[in-house]
């Protein structure tokens, strides 16, 4: 955070006549994370969502330019990329982009069907197998649009083209790296809106709004997700499962941008939206490149509970998750007719009940909870910094010895100490 983020909150909270204590005591937080705040030292960001839900104002009005802090520590994580970038950005001279070796022009069908294996070992959280296998892809898929001879061909290729970039940026975004991530999504939509390919640039956009997500940058996110919602609309008689599902997901992303900025009735709306989407599905369903992460009724519901979290993080908003995730489309004889989301959505709505019993002291609950999504995503987990925020709340609070299970899931998320 920033000095002048501090200074913006300091600022405000003036003008609405509130001292800190005032602060503090509105916002449900201590006086010394306030003073944290407006000293523009590193807060969370739901942290700030709640300042700015009690001053009035949206997230995003806290949010000013500043000078970023030094960057330490990445080196390992430049080395381990630098294949990825190198096929994603190559060097530009003046004869154009310099190719190095030559690559033989791989056929559309095979290299499509490169780019979605690759994908799915990004669903299988095989996070390293994706890394080595990504150059490659990316270099066929470069070499097959320059090698083009005619609009047909040029079109194709470029389709394919844009699923590379697409699963490239949702690996990046996966694993934190957020300017390359926004190169690999904006240059997947550019190719894809070249091709004319309007569902597979709403899909595009359905994951750069997770990444304006990623970046708190929430009315970039709430803007981009409507407009392309509004233009993607279906029709009442359209049965087209995909495009219902698209259209659900990227009302999805507007509704998290809207409670994250502070902007409940957006929120409310974006989400009568999503449930209109949901309506319409019987099942959870959708492949990429058809949708982004899937979509169906369970999918909506997961994602409306997240925001109870969101708004507050107190005893009644956690039992309300609880109560919430057992119920109506989520009570388990429901989810077992309707199907489990994607590994991603049911992972997620996990740590959010986890974070929920964290909150309600329970923490054999929460290693129960931890320990089924590690079952089911060991490698997904390590990439998530809520469920180390979950972990080391165990830790701080745990007043009895530590059992295995705690140390080895602290040892798994990194967490020293």
């Amino acid at each position: 955070m920033s000095r002048e983020v501090g200074e913006t909150i300091k600022r405000v909270r003036r003008t609405r006549g509130l001292s800190q204590e005032d602060l503090a005591e509105a916002a449900r937080l201590s006086i010394s994370t306030v003073q944290k705040a407006e000293q523009g030292r590193t807060v969370r960001t739901a942290t700030l969502h709640t300042i700015a839900r009690v001053l009035g104002v949206t997230t995003s009005e806290l949010f000013v330019a500043g000078s970023p802090e030094p960057v330490r520590g990445d080196d390992g994580t430049r080395r381990k990329l630098m294949p990825i970038r190198a096929a994603l950005m190559p060097p530009v001279g003046v004869d154009g982009v310099l190719t190095g070796t030559t690559h033989a022009v791989v056929e559309l069908p095979s290299l499509r069907g490169s780019v979605l294996s690759v994908h799915d070992l990004y669903r299988a959280d095989d996070f390293d197998a994706v890394a080595k296998a990504l150059p490659g892809v990316l270099r066929d898929a470069a070499v097959a649009h320059a090698s083009a001879e005619t609009e047909e061909a040029r079109n194709s290729a470029a389709r394919v083209r844009a699923l590379a970039f697409l699963v490239s940026g949702k690996y990046l975004t996966q694993v934190r790296q957020y300017d390359l991530a926004y190169y690999a999504l904006t240059e997947g939509i550019r190719e894809a809106r070249s091709a004319r390919d309007r569902s597979t640039v709403a899909t595009g956009v359905v994951g750069l709004c997770w990444l304006l997500l990623r970046q708190d940058r929430f009315a970039d996110c709430y803007t981009l997700a409507v407009q392309t919602a509004e233009a993607m609309e279906p029709r009442i008689s359209d049965t087209d499962v995909s495009r219902i599902g698209i259209w659900g997901e990227l009302w999805m992303r507007a509704a998290a941008a809207a409670v994250r900025d502070n902007r409940p009735q957006e929120a409310k709306a974006a989400r009568r939206m999503v449930a209109r989407a949901s309506a319409g599905l019987v099942t959870e369903d959708g492949e990429f490149p058809a949708t982004w992460g899937g979509f169906g009724p369970i999918t909506a519901s997961i994602k409306a509970i997240e925001d109870y979290l969101i708004k507050g993080d107190g005893r009644a908003e956690a039992r309300a998750v609880l109560r919430k995730s057992e119920s109506e489309v989520l009570h388990p004889e429901n989810r077992k007719r309707i199907g489990k989301p994607q590994g991603a959505n049911w992972g997620r709505h996990l740590l959010d009940v986890a974070q929920a019993h964290s909150l309600l002291g329970a923490h054999q609950n929460v290693m129960d909870t931890l320990t089924e999504v590690c079952a089911d995503q060991p490698e997904w987990i390590k990439h998530q910094p809520m469920a180390r925020r979950i972990m080391t709340d165990v830790l701080r609070t745990r007043k009895r010895t530590l059992s295995v299970e705690m140390r080895d899931m602290a040892t798994h998320l990194g967490i020293s100490g």
